[in-house]
C-alpha cells in the first residue's frame, strides 16, 4: 500500500516534467521564428537582402557578406530594433574593398624674394621626392614652406612631363605662381621687362612637351624710361618712327594717329609704354611736332624728355621753316623747350673731317678717321676694348685739333651705339652721325635713338639705318630641337663615331665629328633632352653587349661634357644587340650595327585618367 502511493506521486511528477518540457520547447521555437521573422522583415523594409537572420535560443544571429562596414553596422543596428540587442550576434563579413581611384594630383608654387611655397598632393614617386631637394636649391637662402602631401599611387599619365616644365618655369621666374597638374601647367608671373617677357615665353613653348597643355599669363611693369625719348622723321624712305615712348595707351594712340596722318604707313608702329614722362601733356607736344613736320615735308622731330629738336631738310624754304617753328613754339606746353635747325650747304670741296668705326660679322672692330687729341684717341680705344674685348679692336685714328668741341662726346656715343648691332658701322660727320647695320635685337633702333638724345646736343642731327634680322636673334633664331637632331643626323650620314675594338674608348678619328656635334648643341640651347644611344652587333655574349654599349654611350656623353655641352638633360642608354639595323651575318652589317645615335626623347602619349581628390 505504502509503495503504490510513492510509484503514484512519482508518475505525475514525471509527467509534469515532460508536460513542462514541451511546453518550454515550443515557448522557444515561438520566440526564435518571432525573432528571426521580425529582423529578416526589417532588414528587407531596409533594403539589405544581402543580409539574413537566424535563431537560436534567446540568440539571433545576422548572417551575409555587407558590401562595407557601414552596411554591416546598419544591419547590426536595425536587428536591435526588433530584439534586444543584447540578443543580437554578429556573424557577418564585408566584402574586399575596392581599389580607391587615383586622386587628382596637383601642385601650386609659389614664388618671390622671400622664399618659395609648396602646397597641394603628390604621387609617391621618385620624380616627386626631389621635387623638395629641386626646390630648396632653388631657394638658396630664401624660406621653403612644404606643404605637400604624398599618397601611394603610381604618376598619371603626363605628371612627370608637367612637373618637369613647371619647374623650368620657376628657375626662369623669380616672381611667380605656377599650378602643376598631369598634363598641363599654368604661370602667372612678373618679369622685368617686355623683352624677357617674349624671352621667356619662347623659351618655354619650346620646351613644352607636345602632351602638356601650357598656359602663360606673363606681365611686365612699365619701365622707368629716361630720357624719355621719341624721334620721328620723314626722309626719301618715307614717314617712319626711330623711337617712340608714350605714358599710357591713349598717348600712344594719339601720337600713331598723328604719325598716320603724316603718311605713315607702317601698320606695325608702335610706342612703348612706360615711366618717366617729364608732362602729361607729351602726346600732345608729341602730336603736334609730327603734324609740324609733315608740313615741312621732311626732316626729323626728337624729343629728350622736355627738349625737342626740329631740324628740317637742307634747301627748305626760309619763310615756310619761320612760318612752322613759330607756330610749334605757340602751341607746346610751357615745360617742352624747343630748338630748330635749317641746315646750311657746306662747302664739301676739301672734304669733311670723319671720323668711322666698323664692327665685322666675326666680332673685329676697327676705329679710323680723326680724334682731337692723344687723350681723345686712347679713350676711344680702351672704351672700345670694354665693348668689344681687347683682342678685337685695332685703332688707327690720326689727330685733328680743328675738329668741334664735342667731337669726343660724338664719338663715343657712336662706339657705344655699335655695341648694339651684330655688325655695321657708325660714321661721324660735323654735321650728322649715321649709325648703319644689321642687329638680332627687335628693340635696337629704340635704343639707340634714346642713346643719341641722351649723348648728343638737342639740335644735333643723327641717322639711324639699322635692320633687324631674325636669324641674328638669339631667341628667335634658336633652332628647334628637331632641327638640332636633323642636324647631327646629317653630320653622322657621312661620318661615324667610332671606338677602340672591343672598348668604350674613342677612337682619335672621332675628335673631328664630336666637334661638329658639340657645336651643334651648343647653338641648341641648354635645355634639349637627348638620349644618347649605345648599339653593338651581335657578336659575344648579350650581357656583355649591353654594357659595352652602355659604356661606349658614356664615353660620348663625357666627351661632349668636355667640350663644355651642357648634358643635364641628356640620358644614355647602352641596347645592346637589341635594335640592329643592318644584317649581322655580314662585316657591313655589323659595321653599320655598332653605332651611336641620338634621339629627341618624347613624351609618350597615354589617355589621360580621371581622377579625384575626393577619392581619398
Amino acid at each position: 500500500m505504502r509503495l503504490s502511493s510513492y510509484v503514484t506521486v512519482g508518475a505525475a511528477f514525471l509527467f509534469a516534467a515532460v508536460l513542462c518540457f514541451v511546453g518550454a520547447g515550443f515557448a522557444v521555437s515561438l520566440i526564435e521564428d518571432n525573432s528571426r521573422d521580425g529582423v529578416k522583415a526589417a532588414l528587407e523594409k531596409q533594403g539589405m537582402t544581402w543580409a539574413d537572420a537566424d535563431a537560436n535560443g534567446l540568440q539571433l544571429f545576422v548572417i551575409g557578406t555587407a558590401p562595407s562596414e557601414a552596411e554591416r553596422f546598419k544591419a547590426v543596428t536595425t536587428a536591435g530594433t526588433v530584439v534586444d540587442a543584447a540578443r543580437v550576434i554578429d556573424q557577418m563579413e564585408v566584402a574586399e574593398r575596392e581599389a580607391f581611384a587615383p586622386p587628382r594630383f596637383s601642385v601650386e608654387i609659389l614664388r618671390n624674394d622671400s622664399g618659395i611655397s609648396l602646397i597641394g598632393l603628390v604621387p609617391d614617386s621618385e620624380e616627386s621626392k626631389t621635387l623638395r631637394d629641386d626646390i630648396a636649391d632653388l631657394a638658396a637662402s630664401g624660406r621653403v614652406s612644404d606643404l605637400l602631401e604624398s599618397a601611394s599611387y603610381p604618376p598619371p599619365a603626363g605628371w612627370e612631363q608637367s612637373l618637369d616644365l613647371g619647374l623650368r618655369a620657376l628657375r626662369r621666374l623669380p616672381r611667380s605662381k605656377i599650378s602643376i597638374d598631369a598634363g598641363s601647367v599654368y604661370v602667372t608671373a612678373m618679369v622685368e621687362s617686355r623683352e624677357e617677357k617674349f624671352r621667356v615665353e619662347e623659351d618655354l613653348r619650346k620646351q613644352t612637351p607636345k602632351d602638356v597643355r601650357l598656359v602663360l599669363d606673363l606681365s611686365a611693369p612699365r619701365p622707368v624710361i629716361t630720357p624719355f625719348t621719341l624721334r620721328f622723321l620723314i626722309d626719301e624712305q618715307g614717314p617712319r618712327f626711330d623711337a617712340c615712348t608714350a605714358d599710357t595707351e591713349e598717348a600712344r594712340d594719339t601720337i600713331l594717329e598723328a604719325a598716320r596722318n603724316a603718311g605713315l604707313q607702317d601698320e606695325g608702329a608702335s610706342c612703348d609704354i612706360g615711366l618717366g614722362v617729364p608732362s602729361r601733356q607729351w602726346s600732345e607736344a608729341a602730336s603736334l611736332a609730327i603734324t609740324k613736320l609733315s608740313e615741312l615735308n621732311g626732316g626729323s622731330v626728337t624729343f629728350s624728355d622736355a627738349d625737342i629738336a626740329l631740324i628740317a631738310l637742307e634747301g627748305t624754304d626760309q619763310a615756310t621753316f619761320d612760318r612752322i617753328v613759330g607756330e610749334l613754339e605757340t602751341g607746346l606746353p610751357e615745360v617742352f623747350a624747343l630748338k630748330s635747325v635749317l641746315p646750311v650747304p657746306v662747302d664739301t670741296s676739301q672734304g669733311p673731317p670723319e671720323f668711322t668705326a666698323t664692327l665685322s660679322p666675326e666680332g673685329q672692330v676697327q676705329l679710323r678717321g680723326r680724334v682731337a687729341s692723344e687723350l681723345a684717341r686712347e679713350t676711344a680705344d680702351s672704351f672700345a676694348k670694354a665693348r668689344f674685348g681687347s683682342d678685337t679692336v685695332y685703332t688707327a685714328a690720326r689727330l685733328d685739333d680743328t675738329l668741334p668741341r664735342d667731337w669726343s662726346v660724338r664719338v663715343l656715343a657712336g662706339i657705344e651705339a655699335l655695341s648694339l648691332l651684330a655688325n655695321g658701322s657708325v660714321t661721324v660727320t660735323p654735321d650728322r652721325v649715321r649709325i648703319f647695320g644689321e642687329t638680332g635685337n627687335p628693340n635696337a633702333n629704340a635704343k639707340i635713338a634714346r642713346l643719341m638724345a641722351d649723348k648728343l646736343r638737342a639740335h644735333d642731327e643723327f641717322a639711324i639705318e639699322v635692320t633687324y634680322r631674325e636669324k641674328l636673334d638669339p631667341v628667335a633664331g634658336l633652332p628647334t630641337p628637331e632641327e638640332c637632331v636633323e642636324q647631327i643626323a646629317q653630320i653622322q650620314s657621312s661620318r661615324k663615331i667610332t671606338f677602340e675594338p672591343g672598348s668604350e674608348t674613342l677612337d682619335a678619328s672621332a675628335e673631328s665629328i664630336l666637334n661638329d656635334i658639340a657645336e651643334i648643341l651648343q647653338a641648341c640651347g641648354n635645355e634639349l633632352r637627348l638620349e644618347i644611344s649605345g648599339h653593338t652587333d651581335s657578336q659575344g655574349r648579350e650581357v656583355m653587349n649591353q654594357q659595352l654599349s652602355q659604356a661606349r654611350a658614356q664615353s660620348v656623353l663625357n666627351a661632349l661634357r668636355e667640350r663644355r655641352v651642357l648634358t643635364s638633360s641628356f640620358l644614355v642608354k647602352g641596347y645592346g644587340e637589341e635594335n640592329p639595323i643592318a644584317d649581322n651575318g655580314t662585316e657591313d652589317g655589323r659595321e653599320a650595327n655598332r653605332r651611336i645615335e641620338f634621339k629627341l626623347i618624347v613624351p609618350e602619349e597615354t589617355p589621360e585618367e580621371q581622377t579625384t581628390l575626393e577619392a581619398l
